[in-house]
């Protein structure tokens, strides 16, 4: 492996994005979680690089260029390492995908909503429903959503998402844990293509209007997206 020529750090480039999630990972780790004594003399609470490239199988020098953003690498170091770092399968599979090693993802631009998922949510007329691009852009929603949430129509287009709105409506139930856990989901995808200009957009409105999450994007924590149940009244 020769010396990588140093280049300029940016978070937004998928290498800044991986070092930084590498980085934020490794804060979360203990030596206890990966079997390593912590000692009377450890000043660091949390793994070191060095320990992170020992567990992984790489030098100490390789895996701090790979924090750094300075280097590309195999397939194999990223699975090592995100092993080593105990990441999830979600964390596994965007850390893979901000390295190139996954199919870069879908978010539904221009998608079109069929009559058979139209028919199929219009069927449910106690459940609200919606269809979402994989930014949470509202493409179709049901009378039970119009009429719980209102109309997405009748906002300007860039204002029909999911988490823009829910970052509005404080007084939902439980709505800080939903939010977050709908950021997560919407990094997850939309981070795999980090110059997409509307996902751009909608973290800007929510760091605009909502200060209080501006970490969560920052932690750079991820999640599969799951359906979610909210209880109103």
């Amino acid at each position: 492996m020769g010396r990588p020529q140093r280049t300029r750090r940016m978070d937004a480039s998928p290498n800044g994005e991986l070092g930084a999630r590498l980085r934020a990972a490794r804060a979360l780790v203990t030596p206890a979680d990966v079997g390593l004594a912590g000692g009377r003399r450890r000043r660091a609470a949390r793994l070191r690089r060095e320990e992170v490239a020992a567990l992984a199988g790489v030098s100490v020098a390789w895996y701090t260029w790979l924090e750094q953003g300075r280097v590309t690498t195999s397939r194999q170091v990223i699975d090592a390492v995100c092993r080593a770092l105990r990441m999830g399968p979600a964390a596994h599979r965007y850390a893979l995908s901000l390295a190139g090693f996954s199919p870069e993802a879908s978010l539904g631009d221009g998608a079109a909503v069929g009559q058979g998922t139209r028919a199929l949510i219009d069927g449910w007329p106690h459940t609200a429903a919606v269809v979402t691009d994989g930014r949470f852009d509202v493409l179709a929603s049901n009378a039970a959503h119009r009429q719980l949430w209102g109309d997405p129509d009748a906002l300007p287009p860039p204002r029909r998402n999911v988490l823009l709105h829910l970052a509005s409506s404080p007084a939902l139930w439980n709505a800080e844990a939903l939010l977050r856990g709908l950021y997560e989901q919407f990094r997850a995808v939309t981070g795999q293509v980090p110059d997409d200009a509307r996902a751009a957009e909608i973290v800007h409105a929510l760091t605009e209007e909502r200060p209080d999450v501006v970490h969560w994007w920052r932690c750079r924590a991820v999640e599969d997206f799951r359906p979610t149940t909210v209880a109103v009244g």
